[in-house]
């Protein structure tokens, strides 16, 4: 008789499909954006109704939706490109991590913005997730303690910290309330998927 057992991956194989999802995901939700955008254009706008509409019951759908949405193309382009590049460090810790960031960035940042903004307004866009993102690696390194980790955020804050810092001024047409609590959230994401917190004993 002969007998087969399944092969054991390396490391090496497990980091790459790690990766490999990761980076999978994150095509998957810049796809969305991008297809979104196009049927919008298509429908003149249409879909631009369901962002966040602040202190709206009805406008909570859109804090879930926003990020998908975008003014034209052009906004989505200057959305897409720190997307993709924050995203991917991101990603690099596999689809999971990924997907567990950009939900808490999502809800806790968009509900923020929801609450904050200006009666009346709609806010859309992917940039609240783009400073969640931005925050997340930046206080990775601290919660983890990682000098890899840290690394990777001082290298963010050399090249996006101007962007970041002016986004959090107040200009016409631009919601900073989105910006700053896209930012609050990615440190809560940090905080919560930290790798090492430090674990609390009870005596019976």
């Amino acid at each position: 008789m002969s007998f087969q057992t399944p092969a054991k991956r390396t490391g090496r194989s497990v980091d790459t499909a790690r990766i490999g999802s990761g980076l999978k995901l994150l095509v998957l939700l810049v796809g969305l954006m991008w297809l979104s955008e196009i049927v919008d254009t298509a429908m003149n706008g249409a879909l631009d109704q369901y962002g966040i509409i602040s202190r709206d019951p009805e406008g909570l759908l859109g804090v879930v939706t926003a990020p998908f949405l975008h003014l034209g193309f052009g906004h989505l382009i200057s959305n897409t490109l720190p997307l993709v590049t924050l995203g991917a460090l991101i990603a690099i810790s596999g689809a999971a991590r990924l997907f567990a960031v950009t939900a808490i960035v999502t809800v806790i940042g968009g509900f923020g913005t929801w609450l904050v903004s200006p009666p009346n307004t709609i806010t859309i866009g992917a940039s609240g997730l783009v400073f969640g993102f931005a925050a997340y690696l930046i206080a990775r390194g601290i919660f983890n303690r990682r000098l890899s980790q840290v690394l990777v955020g001082v290298l963010v804050v050399l090249v996006w910290g101007s962007a970041l810092l002016g986004g959090l001024l107040p200009q016409d047409g631009i919601s900073w309330q989105g910006h700053l609590f896209g930012a609050i959230a990615g440190i809560i994401a940090a905080w919560v998927l930290a790798d090492d917190r430090p674990k609390h004993k009870s005596v019976i």
